[in-house]
């Protein structure tokens, strides 16, 4: 093959590279092949735990070491829009559901109110919480160091201390950037926690012996809106 036939060759290979790449980045944006959530296939019987303004059935909680809750309450709801904000910077803690809940489905919807630079935004959701030092994360999040979105993870007592483990999941290939509204669905069944990121099945852990427990979101240090806050499964 010559030169020229072979950088030819070469152009067309990276025309079709770009082509697919774009077409990928396109659908994305448009939702072409994001699979249906939870709640795109079965939207009926889902429980609207959106708060109120005054956050009545809900309650804010420190999260392990911390003691204090802090004087800054970052969280409000926009009725109109139904929009939950967390004016984040500088408090860090949980939002939680009151009522325990079992097996079931968290829906939720969120989206960072995005800044200049490359900050690492971090938020989280909550299930089965059971108390300060007794919690399962689904990270939020868009930064470049683990957890990263969708991973689940916690701290346990080991010793007398408290020990951090860590399920990684696959959830940075289907999120989108920060500004934009992404879906999380967090599955409860039994011992099996499982994750789907706009509709992807990103992560899924068979280990955790806590059987029901609040759920929740989290406020840590950047601002980020949530919508469509749903439970669907065994009664709070």
């Amino acid at each position: 093959m010559t030169l020229v036939c072979r950088l030819a060759a070469a152009c067309m290979l990276w025309m079709t590279i770009l082509v697919c790449l774009e077409s990928r980045t396109l659908s994305a944006e448009i939702g072409i092949s994001r699979p249906k959530t939870a709640l795109d296939s079965d939207p009926d019987g889902w429980l609207d735990i959106l708060p109120r303004a005054d956050l009545k059935g809900w309650s804010r909680e420190t999260i392990a070491p911390s003691t204090t809750i802090s004087l800054k309450d970052p969280w409000s709801v926009d009725a109109k829009s139904k929009i939950l904000n967390c004016a984040g910077v500088g408090v860090k803690e949980m939002l939680l559901y009151d009522k325990s809940v079992g097996d079931g489905v968290f829906h939720l919807e969120w989206r960072f109110r995005k800044i200049e630079g490359d900050p690492e935004y971090n938020s989280g959701a909550y299930v089965r919480n059971q108390g300060p030092s007794l919690w399962h994360q689904i990270q939020i999040a868009h930064n470049t160091e683990a957890p990263f979105v969708g991973d689940i993870f916690g701290d346990r007592p080991v010793n007398g201390k408290p020990e951090r483990w860590v399920v990684s999941g696959t959830g940075r290939e289907w999120m989108l950037p920060a500004g934009e509204w992404n879906t999380m669905e967090i599955g409860c069944n039994g011992r099996e926690i499982t994750v789907w990121i706009n509709g992807h099945e990103s992560n899924r852990w068979t280990e955790c012996d806590v059987d029901r427990g609040r759920i929740g979101l989290q406020s840590e240090y950047f601002d980020v809106e949530f919508r469509q806050l749903l439970w669907k499964g065994a009664k709070p």
